[in-house]
């Protein structure tokens, strides 16, 4: 039987539009190079859809970006700990936590679409937020510590400086006064120092306690070590690191200067 040409026209049209939008092969040519029918089609296989999920942050990982992640994950109440700017087994344990709540893959990896949700669950971090329990970066020193034996606190960047002759030995994290009984700011200096220390006025521990002002005093403080700056002193300056106010202690002789500044 002989097909018209306008239906081998019309089936050619066909096989090259098939052609053009891939996947598809044109039908075999006849000896007479007319193509043979029928013609099939062949479709190409469904194929699973797969996302890749780039980690933007991971176990090992360290840096701002991890302590930022980790005050965020505070807000939801999903970490306790910290932040400490390292991504450790308890922020892998509370991203995994977090994930799981909301039918996200349970990798304890921070990829865009969980941070994209734990942004918009959260409020940008401050500055105390992020540095909760201390590590932040120490302030210059005033002026006034660079000479001489000086206990440097500075209410800026809430550190403490232990400075010989204007070179810093150590460095310290620390808390004040709240609102109501504020720290003093002035140049100060040691005058009684007590190892195992009770507040009298608020029967509450103050061990390593070196007074400088009044009932003021630098000591060591378990509320601090457990909550950071979360809370407050009733003016003293508070120390978290119980290992460094204890070195501190032994080192610090009544009549060292101490400057508290912003």
């Amino acid at each position: 039987m002989r097909i018209p040409g306008s239906t081998v026209a019309l089936f050619a049209s066909a096989a090259a539009l098939a052609v053009a939008l891939g996947g598809c092969k044109p039908p075999p040519q006849g000896a007479d190079g007319k193509p043979q029918y029928p013609v099939h089609f062949d479709t190409p296989s469904a194929r699973p859809h797969t996302t890749t999920r780039a980690a933007l942050f991971s176990r090992g990982d360290s840096g701002t970006g991890v302590r930022e992640l980790q005050a965020r994950l505070r807000q939801v109440e999903w970490l306790n700990d910290g932040p400490t700017g390292e991504y450790d087994d308890l922020t892998e344990q509370a991203v995994s936590g977090f994930q799981g709540k909301r039918g996200l893959p349970r990798t304890g990896r921070v990829d865009n679409v969980t941070w994209q949700r734990l942004l918009a669950m959260t409020h940008r971090p401050g500055q105390w937020e992020l540095y909760l329990m201390g590590g932040q970066p120490a302030a210059a020193p005033d002026p006034r510590c660079l000479t001489g034996r000086v206990l440097c606190v500075s209410k800026t960047s809430r550190t403490l400086r232990w400075m010989i002759d204007g070179r810093t030995l150590t460095t310290v994290s620390v808390r004040f006064g709240s609102q109501y009984t504020p720290t003093r700011e002035g140049v100060f200096s040691i005058y009684w120092k007590s190892r195992h220390h009770v507040s009298t006025l608020y029967d509450s521990p103050m061990p390593y306690a070196m007074f400088f002002s009044g009932g003021q005093a630098i000591h060591y403080s378990y509320d601090f070590a457990a909550h950071g700056y979360a809370g407050g002193s009733h003016g003293c300056v508070n120390v978290r690191d119980e290992g460094a106010i204890a070195s501190l202690f032994a080192q610090v002789r009544n009549g060292d200067r101490v400057v508290v500044y912003r």
